[in-house]
């Protein structure tokens, strides 16, 4: 059974107000260095229509592995482009190549949906955030690999996920836990909101 969302009203999200709230390029993105340096977080950018729901018990087959702990708080939905869900699958398949199952991969989409909204953002001029880069926000400065390593969606997902690996019981952590614990960003809440849609994502995308 596909889970039934609640609409809640979206008033007069001007762009930056979204964005900041989504930790883009004001104070968001990966701050510090990643834990291993093996692989060692936007700025003003068109941001995709978001929606806020209400938050859900999911109850889709299979969905409890996905958000074990149930979704935290009012949640955000976004529809996404062709190159936004290639990144998405970009990080699904990463995460099943370095065995992190279907939790990591909804750990590591949700957080780029927070971080980028899924885009592969490149250098965003005097609106971008310090030198944060890439699906998930990564800072060249700090430690995270060159600009073109992490405009790279593959790299960036493993330079993410091999960090995340590092996070003692990050499978039984709730997803803005875990997340932040990789990220520390400003904003470490803000990772709950897309729990959901990235939990349906993965699902959707697993096996293809």
């Amino acid at each position: 059974m596909k889970t039934t969302f609640t609409a809640v009203t979206e008033a007069s999200f001007v762009r930056k107000t979204a964005l900041g709230v989504a930790g883009l390029a004001f104070v968001g993105g990966a701050v510090a260095g990643p834990a291993s340096h093996a692989f060692a977080a936007p700025a003003v950018h068109a941001a995709p229509a978001m929606t806020t729901v209400a938050a859900v018990t999911t109850a889709k087959p299979g969905m409890d592995k996905l958000v074990p702990h149930g979704t935290q708080g009012a949640q955000s939905e976004i529809s996404l482009s062709k190159d936004q869900l290639a990144n998405a699958k970009a990080i699904t398949g990463t995460a099943k190549k370095l065995g992190m199952g279907e939790r990591g991969a909804v750990i590591a989409v949700a957080t780029s949906m927070q971080e980028s909204k899924l885009e592969n953002l490149g250098h965003l001029g005097d609106m971008n955030d310090h030198d944060s880069l890439g699906l998930f926000q990564q800072r060249p400065s700090s430690g995270w690999g060159t600009p073109e390593q992490i405009t790279d969606p593959t790299y960036a997902a493993t330079a993410f996920l091999s960090n995340l690996k590092q996070v003692d019981g990050w499978q039984d952590l709730p997803l803005t836990v875990a997340a932040q614990k990789v990220q520390v960003s400003a904003f470490p809440d803000a990772y709950a909101q897309w729990e959901n849609q990235a939990a349906h994502i993965v699902q959707d995308v697993w096996t293809k």
